[in-house]
């Protein structure tokens, strides 16, 4: 009796076991780009850009921020590029100097840092873009100058974790604000 409850048991299980299950890999949300339109930040201050018109610019009210210091918020895609500005006493190196060393920070957890110069000597532009690759907390830093009087440092932070695989798409769609943003910059 005991074999046949056995044989049985064996038949149900095996007759439940034919499908092999095979889990589907993790998917990232689909997301949505709005068409490229800038408008120009133009408050008091030292310098003007463009910026998207689906990005929302809101002065920087931390403790230690300084004057004409703002974050361009991405509400769609929980992201920031952080703005600080320095005004120029001959220490121009001094400035570029320490925003090399604030990219380089990152080089233990990055795959490796990408340096785009980039020079417009009609408008008094001179800076670098630094892309990080890899699962790093600020993926694109950057800075543009004039070289005697303005100096202005951005990086762009997502607030999540670093993951490239998922935000890769966003950060290049946000690179292409980036690249206009510097662009657009007009020294006062």
């Amino acid at each position: 009796m005991k074999i046949k409850y056995g044989l049985i048991l064996m038949a149900i299980l095996l007759i439940g076991c034919d499908r092999s299950y095979t889990p589907k890999p993790a998917g990232y949300l689909k997301v949505h780009y709005p068409e490229k339109s800038y408008q120009l930040f133009d408050e008091p201050g030292p310098y003007s850009f463009e910026y998207p018109t689906y990005a929302i610019v809101i002065e920087d009210q931390k403790k230690n921020s300084e004057p004409y210091w703002y974050n361009i918020f991405y509400p769609e895609y929980n992201s920031t590029i952080h703005l600080s500005y320095k005004e120029i006493h001959h220490n121009v190196n001094d400035f570029i100097e320490d925003s090399r060393i604030l990219v380089y920070k990152h080089t233990s957890r990055s795959d490796g840092i990408d340096e785009l110069p980039f020079t417009d000597t009609a408008n008094r532009r001179y800076g670098i873009m630094y892309s990080l690759r890899g699962n790093v907390a600020s993926s694109i830093q950057f800075f543009v100058t004039d070289s005697t009087n303005h100096f202005l440092r951005g990086s762009l932070y997502f607030n999540t974790s670093p993951n490239r695989d998922s935000l890769n798409p966003i950060i290049n769609f946000v690179r292409e604000d980036i690249e206009h943003l510097i662009e657009s910059v007009e020294w006062k």
